[in-house]
């Protein structure tokens, strides 16, 4: 049996040998690109759950919501401008969490984060089973759900300004 040539010599830097050739795939990272090219980013596996960029938020709670849901995992992060369509809020923000644990964490980070920014006062619902989670901040509501549950009630297209039960209606 042939022994296998090394990677990488003694002191780190690439070991070349005779039938090297260079087809550039040392250019590429197997990780995305660090620092310094080879490294992986310190966060990779967000990248793989993201499908969509996060959005931004127009006042400085919901930039802090979105930015803790976002520390904490949270997947399909959705901001939904109620301005001019609700009185009930400026902006509803909803998120699902991989399990009811996840989603009882993603709520009791964000209570924490509310307190906080001085919101203390959070009104919630559905903490004990964490299948759907309900927090009321004022301005921001934020609907934490499990994925199969926010599928089910599908509240973004309720909310959607083209939805097919608005368009009905209005001619």
């Amino acid at each position: 049996m042939d022994p296998i040539d090394p990677v990488h010599s003694e002191d780190g830097t690439p070991a070349s040998t005779d039938d090297d050739e260079d087809d550039g795939s040392a250019d590429y990272s197997l990780f995305g690109t660090g620092s310094e090219g080879n490294v992986p980013p310190e966060d990779d596996d967000a990248s793989f759950s993201r499908e969509a960029p996060l959005p931004v938020g127009s006042t400085p709670i919901e930039q802090a919501v979105l930015a803790k849901l976002d520390e904490d995992k949270a997947q399909d992060i959705v901001l939904i401008d109620l301005k001019g369509k609700s009185p009930m809020a400026d902006t509803m923000i909803v998120a699902s969490g991989r399990s009811h644990r996840h989603v009882g964490a993603l709520a009791d980070h964000l209570l924490r984060t509310l307190k906080e920014n001085g919101l203390g006062r959070a009104k919630v619902e559905g903490l004990p089973h964490c299948d759907w989670v309900l927090i009321d901040a004022g301005d921001v509501i934020v609907h934490l759900f499990r994925p199969e549950v926010r599928v089910f009630y599908n509240i973004e297209k309720i909310w959607a300004v083209d939805s097919a039960h608005r368009g009905a209606g209005a001619a």
